[in-house]
């Protein structure tokens, strides 16, 4: 069951979840080589947008070109990026920031012009780090006990991995947090700082642009709150039943990606 179509017409870019979206673990999901393609002929510009702040996006480019889709490095948004946007946003270059996460984190606010420090921080940036040990917390409630900015890249508190489910960034924010009395800012979806620089990339509105994703409560929900068109696709997380009994309602419903691509044929 889906919404009528014709609001489709409105949609002049799409931000495009990887994860349950275009992949699963390393496993293309078919029509998604397809799907870019038909973007590509019609101009339809696109982001690749992610909640993973570990790799850089050249290893997302690397990773899409094995599975058959050539993306650029730009036409890539993780958290890493817009965590170093929104630094880029709210400082001058020069400001120092401890960080906990791994290289994604790390080198794109490094390559954003700031300094990675354990002293004299003016910010505190916490993503996934499967290296996180007891001396970093202590060092990051420590500075945000003393003013620097909590900024956190995703909120994901687990992250499914082929041996069960691990801790995820949510879960060290919870933990500082909890020690600090602090809340962090967070970039990643659901919230929509995300997703608002990604219809920037774009050039376009939010209400031009629409998010294809598989998780009703990082995607559509992140969508619906960055006022951009929603659509849930079932090749992931999130159910037709889950989307039946959704307060947030995404505007549109697919089976897959090769079921919007042929919705926006249609028109």
């Amino acid at each position: 069951m889906t919404h009528q179509t014709s609001p489709l017409l409105s949609i002049r870019g799409l931000l495009v979840d990887l994860d349950g979206v275009v992949w699963e673990g390393d496993r293309v999901l078919s029509g998604a080589p397809a799907f870019f393609q038909f973007l590509r002929r019609i101009r339809m510009p696109f982001r690749l947008i992610t909640n993973n702040s570990t790799l850089r996006p050249a290893q997302y480019v690397a990773k899409l070109a094995g599975m058959g889709i050539d993306v650029a490095p730009d036409e890539v948004l993780g958290s890493a990026g817009a965590t170093a946007r929104y630094l880029q946003q709210a400082s001058p270059p020069g400001a120092r920031v401890f960080v906990i996460g791994e290289d994604g984190l790390r080198s794109a606010i490094a390559e954003a012009g700031f300094v990675l420090a354990d002293r004299d921080v003016e910010y505190v940036v916490v993503g996934l780090d499967r290296e996180l040990d007891y001396r970093k917390l202590t060092l990051a409630v420590q500075h945000v006990r003393a003013g620097a900015a909590f900024i956190g890249s995703n909120p994901d508190t687990t992250l499914p991995v082929p041996e069960g489910v691990i801790p995820g960034a949510g879960a060290s924010h919870a933990a500082i947090q909890a020690a600090s009395g602090v809340a962090p800012l967070v970039i990643g979806k659901p919230e929509p700082t995300m997703l608002l620089m990604g219809t920037e990339l774009l050039g376009l509105a939010p209400r031009a642009v629409a998010i294809v994703g598989d998780r009703l409560d990082t995607d559509i929900v992140g969508g619906a709150r960055a006022g951009l068109a929603t659509i849930l696709v079932l090749t992931g997380v999130s159910t037709r039943a889950d989307a039946d009994r959704s307060t947030i309602k995404p505007d549109f419903v697919y089976p897959d990606l090769s079921a919007l691509q042929a919705a926006l044929e249609a028109l």
